[in-house]
């Protein structure tokens, strides 16, 4: 894993899931690896769910087609989507899965940053993205949902807990 994802991957968890209930349902799109899901069930978290376009996912398909892979709406406490939203327009869909009240948290570029990550890519310090990012947006520009906290980090990153009105 390069180190610069590594090191991400350590805050992330910090940042997110310190006030999330051990029994809160959770997804995540875009699973990727899973090393989120493992660490939360380690961690004591029982509910997760994996989305992802590939295998190891709990489910394996793409978001937008949730009812077609048997996916509830307004059944979810949390989800996350950590590097997701660059690559696909999901917000209607996380809206959907969500429980009134329930937590979005999600990390993104810094739109005007992205090359910065594009060049840390192509010297191995962060991770390959798999698609392009066609999808970049402000915080500022979040659809559907209430800001509950924000960060920028060192510059290039967007993470952002939402929760969907009440």
């Amino acid at each position: 894993m390069p180190p610069l994802s590594d090191i991400a991957q350590r805050l992330k968890v910090g940042y997110f899931f310190g006030d999330v209930a051990k029994d809160a349902r959770i997804l995540e799109i875009g699973s990727g690896t899973g090393w989120l899901g493992r660490h939360l069930k380690d961690a004591g978290w029982a509910n997760y769910t994996g989305i992802d376009l590939q295998p190891p996912a709990d489910f394996v398909g793409d978001i937008r087609d949730w009812r077609q892979l048997g996916l509830a709406a307004t059944t979810f406490d949390v989800i996350v989507a950590f590097e997701v939203f660059e690559h696909v327009h999901c917000f209607q869909e996380c809206f959907d899965l969500l429980k009134r009240g329930g937590l979005l948290m999600f990390t993104t570029p810094v739109p005007h940053m992205d090359w910065l990550l594009r060049a840390l890519e192509l010297i191995g310090l962060n991770q390959s993205r798999r698609s392009p990012h066609d999808h970049l947006f402000y915080l500022r520009d979040v659809p559907l949902f209430e800001p509950v906290r924000t960060r920028v980090v060192a510059g290039v990153a967007q993470w952002g807990v939402y929760r969907k009105p009440c």
